[in-house]
C-alpha cells in the first residue's frame, strides 16, 4: 500500500503545482492587461473657474485643446497630458476678459494651461464610480507646479466621465492681481474641470 500510495501522492502535489503555476500566469496577464488609456473629448469637456470680487463671484470657462491619460492601476503610474486654451478664456465681460488675458495670463505669450499626472492613488472600478489623488505637474503662465488633485471618475463600458476641483494660487505663482481703487478679486482662482470621452483597455 506504501508502494503504490507515493506515487499517486507526488502526481496529486504535481497536478496542484501546475494549477498555481496556470494561475498565477493568468493573474499576471490579467495585471498586464489591466492598464487604461483615457481619451478626452472637447465637445465633453470644461474647464471652470471662480473669482471671488468685489460684492460678487466671476465665473469663467476654458475650453480643451487635447487630453489623453494614461493609468496602470496596479502600480498607480500615470502619464500623458491634458491640454486646455489659455486664449479662450472668457467670462462673459469683454473689457474684464481682455485685462484678464492682458495682465494676468498673459495668454498670447502663454497659450496652453496644462496638467500632466505621473501617479494616482485609488482603486479602479471596472464600472461605475471610482476616487482618486492623482498627482502630477499643473502647467500656467509658462512654469509648472506639482499639485494633487482628487478626481471623481466614472466608467460605462467604453465611455467615461471624471471631474475635479482644486484651488490655483495664482498670485503666488507669478501672475499678477488685478485690483484697482474700484474692485478688489481675490488671489486664488478656483478651478474646476469636468471631462469625459472614450476608454480603451490593454
Amino acid at each position: 500500500m506504501k508502494a503504490g500510495f507515493k506515487p499517486k501522492r507526488e502526481g496529486h502535489r504535481a497536478r496542484e503545482i501546475c494549477v498555481l503555476m496556470t494561475l498565477l500566469a493568468l493573474g499576471g496577464s490579467a495585471r498586464a492587461q489591466s492598464s487604461v488609456a483615457l481619451h478626452l473629448e472637447p465637445a465633453q469637456s470644461v474647464a471652470k473657474f471662480t473669482l471671488s470680487a468685489t460684492a460678487h463671484t466671476v465665473h469663467g470657462t476654458f475650453r480643451l485643446r487635447s487630453g489623453d491619460i494614461r493609468f496602470d492601476p496596479a502600480s498607480g503610474n500615470a502619464g500623458g497630458e491634458i491640454v486646455f486654451d489659455a486664449t479662450s478664456g472668457e467670462t462673459g465681460n469683454g473689457s474684464r476678459d481682455h485685462k484678464m488675458h492682458k495682465d494676468v495670463l498673459q495668454s498670447q505669450q502663454y497659450p496652453d494651461l496644462t496638467f500632466r499626472p505621473d501617479h494616482a492613488e485609488g482603486t479602479l472600478s471596472a464600472q461605475g464610480k471610482s476616487t482618486f489623488q492623482v498627482h502630477g505637474k499643473f502647467g500656467i503662465h509658462g512654469a509648472e507646479h506639482e499639485i494633487t488633485v482628487p478626481v471623481d471618475v466614472s466608467l460605462n463600458g467604453d465611455k467615461w466621465t471624471a471631474s475635479a476641483k482644486f484651488p490655483i494660487p495664482y498670485v503666488e505663482w507669478g501672475m499678477k492681481n488685478p485690483s484697482n481703487f474700484f474692485l478688489h478679486v481675490g488671489d486664488v482662482v478656483n478651478l474646476e474641470l469636468e471631462a469625459g470621452g472614450t476608454v480603451t483597455r490593454n
